[in-house]
């Protein structure tokens, strides 16, 4: 993948698309190229400055200051960000160029040494689902190329499986979840990390995985009768309608809370039928996780 728009730049890097735009007015360091209908179109090198010039214009740098800054003067500030939100979102970074570039040897070498040094639930935690929110929109606009989505979600996925096998939790919770994703729905990270986050917690999890279809949520749901059941929707096939989905969910579960989180959820407007609720971002996720 070589060629993103304004809005994967605002979505990845979390500055805002005029802000990007008056950058590219006032300063140097964004040069993006254009299309033959004269739209605006980056490549990996534009994306991966500016990754770098907004976490250190988030901790502080000014813009003008940030300009006359040649790369290794900048990879030299960055480096020395001693914030500790300053260094996870830094290694989030790392991350998303490691992909870009499809350099996934140093892409597993940055997940192996965090999780030497943290442990593999801060490592899912802090750095992997994060990583998974911001790319998110990347598969679901479908501005990633299937090379490096296949690569980095089979890394990811090692090391979420890993985690799920070595929870041990001493607190045991008498509250079940029913994890799915429904039919042509794929995108199984984000599910496979609250299936970690729920076991090392205590909690109880029934795991279908991925593509699931109704029929069977239902049987398990009648024969398990969990608390709760969870949903990510990052990217469903063609043929999915979400007002369809949602409006089944509420008639084959009228009594059991329903937990839908994921990318799909931010283009939802109408009113959300009982027992229904959504989960748009990280920390609505974790407010949910804190309940039990």
């Amino acid at each position: 993948m070589d060629s993103f728009t304004i809005k994967d730049l605002e979505n990845l890097s979390g500055i805002k698309a005029h802000t990007i735009r008056i950058w590219e007015q006032r300063y140097s360091f964004l040069k993006p190229h254009r299309t033959d209908t004269n739209i605006r179109f980056y490549s990996n090198e534009e994306l991966k400055k500016l990754l770098n010039v907004a976490l250190l214009n988030k901790y502080g740098f000014k813009i003008s200051h940030i300009d006359k800054m040649n790369e290794e003067d900048i990879n030299e500030k960055i480096l020395s960000l001693n914030h500790l939100e300053a260094q996870q979102e830094r290694i989030v970074n790392t991350l998303i160029k490691n992909m870009v570039d499809l350099d996934i040897e140093n892409f597993e070498t940055v997940l192996d040494e965090f999780i030497e040094l943290k442990g593999i639930e801060k490592a899912i935690s802090q750095i992997v689902f994060p990583f998974l929110e911001k790319i998110g929109i990347l598969w679901l606009t479908n501005h990633i190329n299937p090379a490096q989505e296949h690569l980095v979600t089979n890394i990811i996925r090692q090391k979420l499986m890993v985690g799920i096998d070595q929870v041990r939790c001493s607190i045991r919770s008498d509250k079940s979840v029913l994890l799915f994703l429904p039919e042509a729905e794929y995108h199984e990270l984000s599910l496979l990390f609250m299936n970690f986050m729920l076991r090392s917690k205590g909690v109880k999890t029934i795991y279908l995985g991925c593509s699931i279809p109704l029929k069977d949520v239902v049987y398990l749901t009648n024969l398990k009768k969990p608390d709760y059941i969870y949903t990510h929707l990052t990217s469903a096939g063609g043929r999915f309608n979400l007002d369809k989905f949602i409006s089944s969910l509420a008639q084959l579960f009228p009594t059991t809370p329903v937990i839908i989180s994921g990318q799909l959820t931010n283009s939802y407007e109408k009113k959300l039928p009982a027992p229904l609720t959504f989960k748009r971002s990280y920390p609505e996720v974790m407010d949910f996780l804190a309940q039990f």
